[in-house]
């Protein structure tokens, strides 16, 4: 057996890594190798490691000369990259790249640490705070209440943010009761969207408190787990927060952690203090992070099979209308005969086309929205641009190709040319729908804010929506911005609109799962339009985005 025979699985760089590692070992075994070149692969798919016995079934090709699962196992536990220099590492059939099963067992045993340590007792504004009918939130709260590290799951619209709040609300009278100085919080999220959305968020809710609940609070503020950790020049995966230098705070809330990696989650875990608490909040059903680990959705898995630790859901949705939620939910599930009949009998909030050329279909949606941008553009009308830029999203799971975002732009720029005889000579024109792609903390800019190119008298100026009101900034500002008049899945998880539209791509797209369609179909406040063929929908249920982890077993077992 030869490296090469598998060459269709690789991209240059698995296979230069396993046969640099392999000849530095002096190790001549063509199926460590071929171990080494799957391990180094699997990172770019999200996983943290790959299970060597399913290995075939899972990229299904057991076509091609695999070798025997147990010969396979016993020559990499031979090899001298695991039994000299450990470069790899097994748990169970597990096999990882040494940092990555270093910092899976850290995490896990960082998790179980704060799981251990005692916290004081009841609060007796639970009942004040979370009154009749909020009985999910007050479950969660009590729970937060009694463990140190808190995992608070829920899909769109269950009423996380509004626990996050009041539940501070009580660890602060908690801190009062006591005599101890005010808490020092920490709000964090993944991206600096998601950021500054958790910050609004809760401030609102805080707005709804009473004053002296108010008041017991401190000035919230939030930012990146990057920044909030501090990030080191040159140097992605480290900070001046570490467990030599920890982090100053009481309590550490981190909003849409499903979005959070592996290594961040290390990263965060080891720079805690000991007596902090640590609220994990986010939708295990969404997408995972684009770096490898799927932390969230494993620790659900783990920790909610342990009798000493309890996990809080939040399961009843408010944003939805009855058919968008039974529709997510049946997504979730994984009901794909269920999804079907939903869209088949559509109604006032939901609506299947089903078709392989999507062109007319979509000019009938995206001209008109795009028309009314312009007009409110034109005009210099900022609050009717931002508001008519979030009556619609057009969502697409890849960038390129005929269902991407790149051809569906051009497609609807194209479109307005026709429509107004006015051809688009630069990418700046009145009414571009824009899309920030990265962090501009002296601009108050983040990766995911949204706006729109407006009129002004002297010239044209593009209006981004923020927390605290429109910003305004001239074109010439702005580098990291692309047009949004469709975007990538990806980059709509944790925003919304009151109707979203999405395009299915083909049934074999890799891009299509369960995850994918979930997290596309809960974007949507009012209506959910899906277009593509029956074929797709059917893909995209049944297809789970499984990334390869051992850290769910990990906090079963310990």
């Amino acid at each position: 057996m030869s490296l090469e025979v598998f060459s269709e699985l690789f991209e240059p760089a698995d296979v230069h890594v396993a046969r640099r590692l392999t000849a530095m070992a002096n190790e001549s075994d063509e199926s460590v190798a071929l171990a080494v070149a799957i391990a180094v692969r699997a990172l770019r798919g999200g996983s943290v490691c790959v299970d060597l016995r399913s290995i075939a079934e899972q990229l299904e090709m057991p076509e091609l000369p695999w070798p025997s699962p147990d010969d396979w196992l016993a020559a990499v536990r031979a090899s001298p990259l695991v039994t000299d220099t450990p470069v790899l590492r097994l748990f169970g059939d597990l096999l990882y790249l040494d940092r990555y099963w270093l910092e899976e067992q850290q995490v896990c045993d960082d998790v179980l640490t704060l799981l251990s340590s005692t916290l004081p007792g009841e609060v007796p504004g639970l009942e004040r705070l979370f009154p009749a009918g909020w009985e999910e939130q007050r479950a969660a709260a009590e729970i937060a209440l009694t463990q140190s590290l808190t995992v608070l799951t829920g899909g769109p619209g269950t009423g996380k943010t509004t626990t996050v709040a009041r539940l501070l609300a009580l660890l602060a009278e908690q801190a009062s009761l006591s005599g101890r100085p005010p808490l020092r919080i920490a709000l964090a999220a993944p991206t600096g969207k998601a950021a500054a959305r958790l910050l609004e968020a809760v401030q609102l809710e805080v707005g709804r408190l009473d004053a002296v609940d108010r008041d017991r609070l401190p000035e919230l503020k939030a930012s990146t787990l990057h920044r909030l950790l501090r990030s080191r020049p040159g140097n992605s995966s480290r900070f001046r927060h570490h467990r030599e230098n920890r982090l100053p705070h009481d309590v550490i809330v981190v909003d849409e952690t499903s979005m959070v990696s592996l290594t961040l989650m290390a990263r965060l875990l080891e720079a805690l203090r000991p007596d902090s608490r640590l609220l994990l909040v986010g939708d295990p059903d969404q997408l995972a992070s684009v770096e490898a680990g799927a932390v969230l959705a494993d620790m659900v898995d783990g920790l909610g099979e342990r009798s000493d630790v309890r996990i809080a859901a939040l399961t009843t949705s408010h944003r939805f209308g009855e058919s968008i939620g039974a529709l997510a939910s049946a997504i979730r599930t994984g009901d794909v005969d269920d999804v079907v009949a939903l869209l088949r009998a559509g109604g006032d909030h939901i609506e299947w086309v089903e078709t392989d050329d999507p062109g007319e279909q979509l000019r009938k949606v995206l001209l008109p929205h795009a028309l009314r941008l312009r007009e409110a553009a034109i005009l210099g009308d900022v609050k009717a641009a931002l508001s008519t830029l979030d009556e619609h999203r057009l969502l697409c799971a890849h960038r390129r190709g005929p269902y991407g975002v790149r051809f569906w732009n051009h497609q609807v720029e194209r479109w307005l040319t026709d429509a107004t005889g006015e051809p688009l000579w630069t990418q700046w024109y009145a009414g571009r729908p824009v899309l920030v792609t990265a962090n501009d903390y002296g601009l108050n800019l983040y990766n995911g804010d949204t706006g729109v190119t407006v009129v002004r008298g002297d010239g044209l100026r593009a209006v981004v929506a923020a927390g605290k009101g429109p910003i305004e900034f001239a074109t010439g500002r702005l580098s990291d911005v692309e047009t949004m008049h469709a975007m990538t899945i990806h980059k709509s998880q944790g925003s919304q609109a009151d109707e979203v539209t999405v395009l299915m791509p083909p049934e074999d797209s890799r891009l299509l799962t369960r995850e994918l369609f979930y997290t596309a179909v809960t974007r949507a406040k009012e209506k959910i339009r899906i277009i593509g063929a029956e074929a797709s929908v059917r893909a995209a249920v049944q297809r789970r985005a499984v990334r390869a982890s051992g850290l769910a077993q990990r906090l079963r077992a310990t």
